[in-house]
């Protein structure tokens, strides 16, 4: 199987990870920064070239697209898609999952359960905005914001009130939810590839912090799953279109909440708390995915064949 990595960074843990378990497992791999591809776009004619030469061909690949580089990154995954060529995430799925506010409107019309959320962009509904959550405190989270970047715990309603003028007067879309106070501090990290939750860690806040982020001092240690937190990650990935997603849950007396969905899941913090090969899960489940689409091929053919 011949892979391409979709990464900016050929050195970062993640990518370099999954670059090992795919030439462990013997295939061909590389590392493509999609800031370095550039594309020609016909009638049923696509194209990529990467730093200055035609890309290749490529069986299989995985997106490690930032949120600094959504717009392009995605761009080059979606022409790689129109090539024929497979993903675990494709580029849609990507976009759900990328912006919060969507991805917790599809996921809530699915039934799947999470904190309360309101979401408003005129001044003159603050007030009201923030009677929907009830008594604070509130989060308050930046629309796009990435490992715990652009996230406020406001303990007062004053408080709320300024925290929201201030992302306003930055032109920022954001989200404002309940505070599930009996999480204390910490969250569920399950790692979703296919059908199955294969590590999951619970990430806990350092002292004097409310964000359960491992890039915000946290701690990590596996953690064994409930039937109902398992059934949520694999919904909730499922839902959005993702086969390789970080499904980030609470526990709270109303039983698991979501929180969000990661498309690019980094793989340090699970793989060292948890013990779990989770860089070789995914190219195991690549490798069983392509097998099934080329072996629908020839059916695909014979279909298309068939006189009506």
């Amino acid at each position: 199987m011949k892979i391409a990595i979709l990464s900016r960074n050929a050195r970062l843990y993640s990518t370099q990870r999954l670059v090992d378990a795919a030439r462990k497992r013997k295939h061909t791999v590389k590392v493509v920064d999609p800031l370095r591809c550039y594309m020609s776009i016909a009638p049923q004619s696509f194209a990529i070239h990467f730093k200055g030469k035609p890309l290749g061909a490529v069986d299989c690949v995985i997106p490690r697209i930032g949120a600094s580089s959504t717009f392009y990154g995605t761009a080059v995954l979606r022409q790689l898609e129109l090539m024929g060529v497979y993903t675990p995430n494709p580029s849609d799925a990507v976009l759900r999952a990328r912006d919060k506010l969507r991805c917790l409107q599809l996921l809530a019309a699915r039934g799947v359960d999470m904190p309360i959320t309101a979401f408003g962009d005129a001044p003159d509904d603050t007030a009201d905005l923030l009677a929907m959550l009830g008594e604070p405190p509130h989060i308050i989270k930046l629309n796009e914001g990435t490992q715990g970047q652009g996230v406020v715990l406001a303990e007062k309603r004053s408080a709320s009130r300024s925290v929201i003028e201030a992302f306003r007067g930055l032109y920022a879309n954001f989200l404002v939810q309940e505070f599930i106070r009996e999480a204390n501090g910490s969250d569920l990290r399950c790692f979703v590839v296919g059908n199955e939750v294969v590590a999951a860690m619970e990430r806990s806040s350092a002292p004097g912090e409310f964000r359960a982020n491992l890039h915000r001092g946290g701690s990590a240690r596996s953690v064994e799953l409930s039937d109902d937190e398992r059934a949520v990650a694999i919904h909730a990935a499922s839902a959005l279109g993702l086969e390789v997603a970080g499904v980030d849950l609470l526990r709270s007396s109303r039983g698991p909440l979501l929180l969000e969905v990661n498309a690019s899941p980094g793989l340090e913090g699970i793989e060292k708390s948890t013990g779990v090969d989770v860089a070789g899960a995914i190219v195991a489940h690549c490798e069983g995915r392509l097998a099934e689409r080329r072996a629908a091929e020839p059916k695909r053919k014979r279909k298309a064949r068939t006189p009506h």
